[in-house]
């Protein structure tokens, strides 16, 4: 990222825009003075601040790392980190060790809420930067979460279509709810929507008017 010159009548003015320009803490920016300012005499002969910054370079890959080896500490859990970044805008984290499943937790509660606090954190650290989606995954759990997931879906569909009733699922996140409606939005026979408030809200699959 190119530089940018700011210039105030005092060094703090100067640092002040520069954190105003690039949405970011005076912590997470790279800055040097290219012009020392002064007040002159009287007003007359005073000289801005001019400063070079930029926002500092972040490594994503290990910000992760370590924020979720921070929580994994707290839990008392120990795991192998395998980070990748598939692109600008993804990051991909598989877990392996001992006791995935207290990581995994009851539908994947627990590790649902730890991919939602990394996203938060490396978001928040990353400032006015484009948002980057960390996927965290252990044991191959998301893949057969889905797999699950549909068959619930096309299982649910038979018994409405066959008894003609309306059926609501459990409660789910909105990505479970997301694989609930595209598994069936091609059946011409059933459509589903969403009803409830978070954390309870839930797919009802019913009979197609």
């Amino acid at each position: 990222m190119e530089t940018t010159k700011f210039q105030a009548k005092t060094l703090e003015e100067a640092l002040q825009a520069a954190c105003q320009s690039f949405s970011c803490a005076l912590d997470q920016l790279d800055y040097s003075v290219l012009e020392e300012g002064s007040k002159g005499i009287l007003g007359f002969g005073a000289k801005p601040f001019v400063i070079e910054a930029q926002p500092k370079q972040i490594d994503l890959t290990e910000l992760v790392k370590t924020f979720i080896r921070t929580i994994l500490n707290q839990m008392e859990l120990l795991a192998e980190l395998r980070v990748k970044q598939l692109d600008p805008g993804m990051i991909e984290v598989n877990l392996a060790g001992p006791k995935m499943g207290l990581i995994i937790g009851y539908r994947g509660e627990t590790l649902d809420a730890l991919q939602y606090l990394t996203n938060l954190y490396i978001n928040k650290e990353r400032g006015s930067r484009p948002y980057v989606r960390v996927v965290i995954d252990t044991e191959g759990y998301r893949e057969k979460r889905e797999e699950t997931l549909r068959r619930l879906a096309e299982k649910t569909a038979w018994k409405v279509k066959k008894y003609g009733k309306s059926i609501a699922l459990d409660p789910m996140n909105s990505n479970e709810r997301r694989i609930i409606h595209t598994r069936l939005q091609g059946d011409p026979n059933v459509q589903t929507h969403s009803e409830g408030v978070d954390p309870y809200r839930k797919v009802v699959v019913e009979p197609q008017e």
